[in-house]
């Protein structure tokens, strides 16, 4: 039998303290593919539609996929745009025209008129479907799954790599899933356990640490004929929300008592080991002061600015770090991105080899990460923004980084951008001209997604807190509606 399945990707990380909505445009200015065009830029990459399509070509199923589109994580996704990416999908969901819906989501997303994005777009595609179509999801290990999701969502598929390296393999096996159900073979549901805290301590860290454990532990369960799935999600404590924080889950039929008593062990072992923190966040005065001293043949110092990662929702303009690393007077270093729209178009009214005074950075909110800093730059390189990742989680993709600016101070050369993107591939430098790997020192804002590409060529990785939005001090925070005790917050 022939299956025809309704397939879509939208992803958004909503940072709630971010002092920027995300609108239309920012989901166009990261991407917005329909249809064909969706199938053909991310059919052969590490993508959940990849891995949707890989089911769909072995079980020859109809294929009728609507939309990808991303946004970078910023804050709460206004009404009109989170109506504008709803549409197209609820319009094609008609009753009866389909066996199973399989979508690509993060499940972070905070729109501006409701805590859960997620759960309100399956409330409105089951308004439609009902309850017989079943729904399959994948989802970034970064969220905050509610209870609304599980009880819409009969399948739910979180990737199990952090860095995220394996978003085909787990779109695979979202879509086997759904391929079983339909056929009517199983049928699934998912259960959830929870603790209260913010994140699991060390955010699903899963290179190191004690992930490894439960993740070996999730797949030896998932072994079990009545078990599809387990997905031990870390949150994302940057969503001020009254269901934040970490979960397991498990998708399966059969004996929930024991599927419930399973996802409350690792639950536990979340809580247990909340203190066992893996990174040492060190000052940038203390950064800057190791990047001076390094000296190194096996590859660059890599200092990762935690607190400013654009891939949580930081403004990517930090200025803290590289103040501290121009005063220490670092040399032979390069560092990006300083996010700074108004400051690379000025530039691209300049020459390349023309030497300015520039106010850079700092503008968004100086309480997170410093001020402007006046500088005397020389212009190295000026660029559209455009590249192709190559590295382990975004190769063959294009990404764009808008009118961008390489700028010489001192010894360090600077990738000026106008949209905001954390550092996860050394195209992000090369395309415009920076080789990192012949750098002795890489200062990028990024947590943890660096260390997919950028590990390959570091001698010593240090990671730092400038004191930006992401800063892991959440006591710095101002949370309104977590449920309170909550850890960190409240450490006792």
């Amino acid at each position: 039998m022939t299956f025809k399945v309704l397939t879509a990707e939208i992803y958004h990380e909503t940072n709630t303290f971010s002092r920027h909505p995300t609108d239309e445009q920012a989901f166009r200015d990261r991407y917005f593919l329909t249809g064909a065009e969706a199938i053909t830029q991310r059919r052969d990459a590490n993508t959940e539609l990849a891995g949707f399509l890989d089911v769909g070509r072995a079980h020859g199923w109809e294929v009728e996929h609507v939309l990808s589109s991303a946004a970078g994580p910023s804050g709460r996704v206004t009404r009109a745009a989170f109506d504008w990416l709803c549409e197209p999908l609820i319009a094609a969901a008609k009753p009866g025209n389909f066996d199973g819906i399989l979508l690509g989501l993060h499940g972070a997303m905070v729109p501006d008129f409701r805590e859960d994005g997620e759960g309100e777009l399956l409330r409105r595609l089951r308004a439609v479907v009902g309850q017989a179509v079943p729904i399959a999801i994948t989802l970034d290990p970064h969220a905050n799954v509610s209870r609304q999701m599980c009880e819409l969502a009969d399948i739910i598929v979180a990737f199990k790599t952090y860095p995220h390296v394996d978003m085909r393999e787990i779109g695979r096996q979202a879509g086997e899933i759904l391929q079983r159900t339909m056929a009517g073979e199983i049928k699934p549901r998912t259960i959830s356990a929870r603790r209260p805290m913010l994140e699991e301590v060390n955010g699903g860290r899963t290179d190191i640490g004690p992930m490894l454990e439960r993740l070996a532990s999730a797949r030896a369960y998932e072994a079990q004929a009545d078990v599809f799935a387990v997905s031990i999600n870390g949150g994302f404590a940057s969503a001020d929300i009254a269901e934040v924080g970490p979960t397991v889950l498990v998708t399966g039929q059969g004996d929930f008592d024991a599927h419930q008593a399973f996802a409350e062990t690792i639950a536990d072992d979340i809580w247990d080991r909340r203190h066992e923190v893996l990174n040492e966040y060190v000052s940038v005065e203390t950064a800057a002061a190791v990047a001076v001293a390094y000296k190194s043949d096996d590859g660059p110092l890599v200092i990762a600015d935690y607190a400013d990662n654009p891939g949580g929702g930081g403004y990517g303009d930090s200025t803290n770090l590289l103040k501290a690393m121009l005063d220490a007077g670092v040399t032979d270093a390069c560092f990006g991105p300083m996010v700074d729209g108004e400051a690379a178009a000025a530039l691209h009214g300049s020459a390349v080899g023309e030497r300015v005074e520039i106010a850079l950075g700092g503008k968004t909110d100086a309480r997170f990460g410093g001020g402007p800093l006046e500088l005397n730059v020389e212009i190295v390189a000026l660029s559209d923004g455009h590249f192709v990742g190559d590295g382990p989680m975004i190769g063959g993709l294009p990404g764009n980084f808008g009118p961008s600016a390489v700028l010489r101070v001192h010894g360090i050369e600077i990738l000026v951008v106008t949209i905001a993107q954390q550092m996860l591939d050394l195209q992000q430098f090369r395309a415009f001209g920076i080789d990192p790997a012949a750098k002795r020192v890489v200062a990028l804002k990024s947590m943890q997604h660096f260390r997919a590409a950028f590990a390959q060529i570091a001698g010593k990785i240090i990671v730092c807190d400038s004191g930006a939005l992401c800063t892991p001090r959440y006591e710095r925070m101002p949370y309104r509606n977590v449920p309170r005790p909550i850890f960190p917050l409240d450490r006792e």
